[in-house]
């Protein structure tokens, strides 16, 4: 370790507060850029295809009585402008119900969820530059997934890391749209880290707080990010303090994870698209399961039984989903995944919309089991292999492995898939228009070049 790491460790949340409150458009990669276009655009089509579930409507209507009737951000859901604050928190909170939002494999957490909306309500209200809205971004997804890497795994077994170390992803990129000193910022995070949670019990009732999770982090953090601005005081150790979010909320923080190569290693480009429409943890087995049905030739009718070797992480968020009893609690169901996988080739949101009538998905999902592998489970967080073992009817048994599921940066999606997934999503029960999606693209696109962000979706 060199000594300007050595000095990074003495405060790492001074020394990362520092880094976002100085980024510079002019200090990030051109990729990166780029890639940012790709992850706006990807964000926009989860949160159009959110917008008509009841959870999401319900957040929706809680900001129409509390919020004021017109106003500079665009809130996407009820199709109206409204105050950056509730902006935010509609938008976070649609962009993360149809679980095809991005996701950071080795942080395993959601940065566009948390980032992207109030970012992109901020800079509207403001009249922020695409460029701005680009660096404030890239300033929260590094913040973010290096709070991930930060609490780790035993965070995650308990704590949805999308909601705490998002709160604090949020204050970062809605403080640097705000220009907010160094200073500042860290009084920001101590805000946005004191008064962070979500906790995975919501998944055995099957209820929905995983909209509240992300959109009380993106608004709660644009709110830390704005009372930092009025001279509002916060912990100046929230994240490594003795009492810090690292003591409470896991065993093993590494505090060197928190400037981890900042300025050098750029982790919103190691971020995946989600290809399935389902919780990422079923992903790599779906994949493998595709892959093997494929080589094999196998039928759905023709398997016996599947054995998907896992991470622990799958076993502890999709382990209590054992008879999922709506259609967004299905997607956390391992059975469910690989049954659709199975029977229409596909885990897409038409075919979780039918899932639970779907008897052969129902019957395959008993015939599915998940067990931990070590292998699999060393390799994690930093990667997400799918391992599925086959036995057919006749009793023949075979294991296939994919070391890199659809949608990891190895492994990505092009503009064109991301262009056709804004298509499937952006329209889902009659969101948007296809001309409104594609006019929505070519904006996004040219994000760079824009003096202010204005309209993408009301003109």
């Amino acid at each position: 370790m060199t000594k300007d790491n050595n000095a990074a460790l003495i405060h790492p949340s001074a020394t990362l507060a520092e880094f976002a409150a100085n980024l510079k458009f002019e200090d990030i990669p051109a990729h990166v850029h780029r890639r940012f276009e790709d992850l706006l655009l990807d964000t926009m089509a989860s949160i159009l295809a959110g917008s008509s579930a009841k959870p999401v409507q319900a957040v929706a209507s809680f900001a129409q009585q509390m919020g004021p009737a017109d106003g500079p951000s665009e809130d996407y859901v009820r199709r109206t402008k409204t105050s950056p604050y509730f902006a935010a928190m509609v938008n976070a909170a649609s962009s993360h119900f149809v679980e095809q939002d991005d996701v950071h494999n080795g942080a395993v957490f959601h940065p566009a969820a948390v980032v992207i909306p109030p970012a992109l309500a901020v800079a509207q209200s403001i009249g922020a530059s695409g460029k701005e809205l680009m660096t404030a971004c890239v300033a929260g997804y590094e913040v973010g997934i290096r709070i991930g890497e930060f609490l780790g795994r035993p965070h995650y077994k308990i704590f949805h890391t999308t909601a705490t170390a998002g709160t604090i992803a949020a204050c970062a990129a809605v403080g640097r749209l705000l220009k907010l000193t160094p200073e500042q910022m860290l009084h920001g995070f101590g805000s946005a880290g004191t008064v962070t949670g979500g906790l995975w019990e919501f998944l055995r009732d099957a209820a929905d707080s995983k909209q509240l999770h992300t959109g009380h982090a993106a608004s709660t953090g644009l709110q830390a990010a704005y009372l930092a601005q009025a001279g509002f005081t916060g912990a100046k150790r929230i994240l490594e303090g003795k009492q810090g979010l690292g003591a409470a909320m896991t065993e093993n923080a590494d505090p060197a994870r928190l400037v981890d190569r900042l300025g050098s290693r750029w982790a919103l480009a190691e971020t995946s698209f989600k290809f399935h429409a389902s919780c990422r943890h079923t992903h790599p087995a779906a994949d493998a399961l595709q892959q093997a049905m494929k080589e094999h030739k196998i039928a759905a009718n023709d398997i016996e039984s599947v054995v998907a070797h896992v991470h622990q992480g799958a076993i502890d968020v999709l382990g209590p989903v054992t008879d999922p009893r709506t259609v967004h609690q299905s997607k956390f169901s391992m059975g469910t995944v690989l049954g659709l996988i199975a029977h229409h080739n596909s885990a897409d949101l038409a075919g979780f919309d039918k899932v639970l009538t779907d008897q052969a998905v129902t019957a395959f999902r008993d015939r599915v089991t998940m067990v931990l592998d070590p292998e699999i489970d060393g390799a994690y967080p930093e990667r997400w292999i799918g391992k599925v073992t086959v036995t057919t009817r006749d009793g023949s048994q075979s294991t296939t492995i994919v070391q890199e599921p659809k949608g990891d940066p190895g492994n990505t999606l092009s503009r064109e898939e991301i262009e056709d997934k804004l298509l499937r999503l952006g329209t889902y029960h009659d969101a948007a228009t296809p001309e409104a999606v594609q006019a929505l693209a070519g904006k996004v696109w040219q994000i760079e070049s824009a003096a202010k962000v204005g309209s993408l979706m009301l003109d």
